[in-house]
């Protein structure tokens, strides 16, 4: 008699094994296409570089500031009218 042994197969040992079936399946297949069509080239590059990462980063940096001093700025306006008005109110409030 033969020595086969009838193991339980693993999860692991399965997933393998359905993966190299299914490698095995597409290489070939991408092997054998052949194409006709021959290499594009590549189109002539647009004049101006494109930004390099420090450019980027500088310029979200510089929006930034020009938004948080917009803010500080409407801030600041707002808190000296507010101060106006409670000077000009308790003015009125002792005359009366």
């Amino acid at each position: 008699m033969s020595n086969l042994k009838s193991e339980m197969i693993s999860r692991r040992k399965a997933l393998s094994l359905l993966g190299l079936a299914t490698l095995g399946f597409t290489v070939p297949a991408t092997v054998l296409t052949v194409s006709d069509a021959e290499a594009q080239t590549q189109p002539a590059p647009a004049p101006a570089a494109p930004m390099t990462g420090t450019e980027r980063r500088q310029e979200r940096r510089t929006g930034r500031v020009k938004r948080r001093t917009g803010r500080r700025g409407t801030r600041k306006k707002g808190r000296a009218e507010r101060s106006e008005m409670r000077r000009e109110g308790g003015a009125d409030k002792g005359s009366k």
